[in-house]
Protein backbone atom coordinates (compact mmCIF):
# COMPACT_ATOMS: atom_id res chain seq x y z
CA UNK A 1 0.00 0.00 0.00
CA UNK A 2 1.21 3.39 -0.86
CA UNK A 3 1.05 6.07 1.44
CA UNK A 4 0.11 10.22 0.25
CA UNK A 5 3.14 12.31 0.62
CA UNK A 6 2.52 14.97 3.21
CA UNK A 7 2.79 18.29 2.37
CA UNK A 8 3.90 20.99 4.18
CA UNK A 9 3.26 24.77 3.18
CA UNK A 10 6.05 26.06 1.64
CA UNK A 11 6.38 28.90 4.43
CA UNK A 12 6.49 26.56 7.50
CA UNK A 13 9.29 24.62 5.40
CA UNK A 14 11.40 27.77 5.24
CA UNK A 15 10.83 28.59 9.23
CA UNK A 16 11.93 25.53 10.13
CA UNK A 17 14.99 25.44 8.10
CA UNK A 18 16.48 28.85 8.47
CA UNK A 19 17.89 28.29 12.00
CA UNK A 20 20.05 26.00 10.21
CA UNK A 21 21.02 28.73 7.58
CA UNK A 22 22.52 31.01 10.50
CA UNK A 23 26.48 30.93 11.41
CA UNK A 24 25.39 30.52 15.20
CA UNK A 25 26.30 33.10 17.95
CA UNK A 26 29.88 33.53 19.46
CA UNK A 27 30.57 35.04 22.50
CA UNK A 28 33.87 36.83 21.30
CA UNK A 29 33.52 40.66 21.35
CA UNK A 30 34.87 41.73 17.88
CA UNK A 31 38.24 42.75 19.13
CA UNK A 32 39.02 39.32 20.03
CA UNK A 33 37.99 37.81 16.78
CA UNK A 34 40.23 39.56 15.20
CA UNK A 35 43.45 39.33 17.79
CA UNK A 36 46.38 38.77 15.39
CA UNK A 37 47.67 35.49 16.14
CA UNK A 38 51.24 35.75 16.15
CA UNK A 39 53.49 38.72 17.69
CA UNK A 40 55.59 41.07 15.59
CA UNK A 41 59.26 39.14 15.59
CA UNK A 42 61.21 42.55 15.79
CA UNK A 43 59.08 43.80 18.36
CA UNK A 44 59.94 40.51 20.47
CA UNK A 45 63.61 41.17 20.07
CA UNK A 46 63.66 44.25 20.67
CA UNK A 47 62.12 43.21 24.53
CA UNK A 48 64.60 40.71 24.77
CA UNK A 49 67.55 42.43 24.65
CA UNK A 50 66.14 44.39 27.61
CA UNK A 51 64.54 47.44 24.96
CA UNK A 52 61.65 49.45 25.17
CA UNK A 53 59.46 49.83 21.96
CA UNK A 54 58.37 53.54 20.89
CA UNK A 55 55.73 53.36 17.60
CA UNK A 56 56.13 56.27 16.02
CA UNK A 57 53.70 58.16 13.39
CA UNK A 58 55.70 59.25 10.30
CA UNK A 59 54.60 60.39 6.77
CA UNK A 60 54.38 56.98 5.19
CA UNK A 61 52.98 55.34 8.43
CA UNK A 62 53.82 53.85 11.58
CA UNK A 63 57.47 52.37 12.28
CA UNK A 64 58.66 51.49 15.66
CA UNK A 65 62.34 52.37 17.82
CA UNK A 66 63.92 49.96 20.27
CA UNK A 67 64.93 52.33 23.35
CA UNK A 68 68.09 49.44 23.95
CA UNK A 69 69.81 49.68 27.79
CA UNK A 70 72.68 52.07 27.36
CA UNK A 71 70.61 54.86 25.31
CA UNK A 72 71.08 53.82 21.93
CA UNK A 73 67.84 53.63 19.79
CA UNK A 74 67.46 51.94 16.58
CA UNK A 75 64.55 51.23 14.34
CA UNK A 76 63.25 47.54 15.52
CA UNK A 77 63.59 45.81 12.17
CA UNK A 78 67.04 46.97 11.41
CA UNK A 79 67.76 45.86 14.90
CA UNK A 80 66.39 42.30 14.20
CA UNK A 81 67.50 41.82 10.42
CA UNK A 82 70.97 42.60 11.64
CA UNK A 83 70.56 39.91 14.53
CA UNK A 84 68.66 37.34 12.14
CA UNK A 85 70.26 37.43 8.83
CA UNK A 86 68.51 35.82 5.74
Amino acid sequence: MIRPMIRLPLPLILVLALPACGGGSSSQTPSQLHRPGMANPASVYCAQRGGRLEIRTEGAGQSGYCHLPGGHTVEEWELYRDAEPL
